[in-house]
């Protein structure tokens, strides 16, 4: 029905013109892939859905495909009992709607930083009044388990924040261990997940690991368009939001006005408190029904595989994975060390006469040593050849570089 309705608004739309812009955005031949840790290439339904023209928020069309992204999301991060936010804004917002709510000035919160966006986490902690502690790695490494025992043995914390996956690095944190950790030694503290980078790519299993926060977006592994903010809260966390001293310091991430809107569209009926991102919706929506027909297990294997593709063409590079052990590699994308010889702003674009997109490094004092390659979404999960296309071009322009594969280097640190 909802299928029948979207192509019904469709029809209104000059078909010329949609037809260009798809075939536009869709030519390889055209344009260059974009490979990088997201936003992601999409599906050419997805790019449709989201080129659809002027709807109403409360057009039963858009009612019915909000309703279903709120079900569908949680079918994606584990949970039968989580309250999905979908917002209007970037992953960075789903750290400002955390803090926002269920943080009160003074609290302790430990972030486990692995990279630039741990750091980022915990700056944003700060700026709503937390007394934050950094337990951080360093550069590939991630926090050892006795280290976190040890910190939550010292003090009592309001949160645990961890990033399933630092983009900066592709580091992959151990949030069923610390999870467990925290249900040991601080059953009380919520357990808050940052996986921008790693929400339908790694595994997570939302309640039975007894994670109670989970911040993503719209698109990386989701496989849409940039765009929505998506927070998922535990019954325990909006418990949390309701025992407040204090009123939430915030007005647009404030979950109190959020929470009807979610409510009532997941029961098919309008509520406005801000206009929802209609056309973005549309094309996760989309992306959401491409992804779960057989569940997520399909989707955490196909990922699984791809990356060891990855891994394997950096090792037939004679390179190293930032990542210092296999068991710490992401699936969802690669960051790649360079040779002493290279830096990225000499490999990158040679890639993209090559028609590749990857990205530079981002930490501070090493970007330069290092780049980052994307295989998520339908790079993972669909026979296109994007992979198999990217790793043939960053062979090429290695050695166009001048690092011959399977030539022996030194990781940079």
């Amino acid at each position: 029905m909802l299928r029948r309705s979207l192509r019904a608004i469709h029809k209104n739309f000059s078909l010329l013109t949609r037809t260009s812009l798809i075939r536009q955005m869709s030519n390889l031949s055209t344009r260059p892939l974009c490979m990088i840790p997201g936003p992601v290439e999409m599906s050419s339904t997805v790019l449709q859905a989201n080129s659809t023209p002027a709807t109403a928020h409360t057009d039963p069309v858009f009612v019915e495909a909000f309703g279903e992204v709120i079900e569908m999301l949680r079918t994606v991060v584990g949970t039968t009992s989580g309250q999905p936010f979908v917002i209007a804004g970037s992953g960075t917002l789903g750290w400002d709607q955390t803090a926002a709510n269920l943080v009160e000035a003074g609290e302790r919160v430990l972030v486990l930083s692995n990279g630039y966006f741990g750091e980022g986490l915990a700056d944003c902690m700060e700026a709503y009044g937390a007394q934050v502690t950094r337990l951080r790695a360093a550069p590939g490494h991630r926090q050892a388990l006795a280290e976190v025992a040890a910190a939550l043995r010292a003090h009592k914390y309001k949160i645990v924040t961890i990033s399933q996956v630092d983009t900066s690095t592709g580091v992959l944190g151990d949030v069923q261990g610390v999870a467990e950790l925290v249900r040991e030694h601080s059953p009380d503290t919520l357990v808050v997940v940052d996986g921008v980078c790693a929400t339908a790519a790694e595994r997570l299993y939302f309640d039975s690991w007894g994670v109670d926060v989970v911040i993503t977006a719209s698109q990386k592994a989701l496989g849409s368009p940039p765009g929505i903010s998506v927070v998922v809260a535990s019954q325990k966390a909006l418990g949390v939001l309701e025992a407040r001293t204090t009123p939430v310091p915030a007005y647009y991430v404030n979950w109190k006005r959020w929470l009807p809107i979610m409510k009532s569209y997941e029961a098919r009926a309008v509520k406005y408190f801000a206009t929802p991102c209609v056309q973005a919706i549309f094309a996760l929506n989309t992306s959401l029904k491409e992804m779960l027909p057989a569940g997520m297990e399909p989707v955490f294997a196909a990922h699984e595989r791809t990356a060891a593709q990855v891994r394997a063409a950096v090792a037939a590079w004679g390179l190293e994975t930032v990542a210092a052990e296999p068991e710490l590699c992401s699936n969802a994308m690669t960051a790649v060390w360079l040779p002493e010889n290279i830096q990225a702003a000499d490999l990158l674009p040679k890639l993209k006469a090559r028609g590749i997109v990857a990205a530079g490094g981002i930490l501070a004092g090493h970007a330069h040593r290092y780049f980052r390659l994307g295989h998520m979404g339908i790079s993972a999960t669909s026979d296109n050849g994007y992979v198999e296309t990217m790793l043939k071009a960053a062979t090429e322009a290695l050695d166009e570089c001048g690092h011959s594969a399977g030539r022996s280097t030194p990781p940079r640190l």
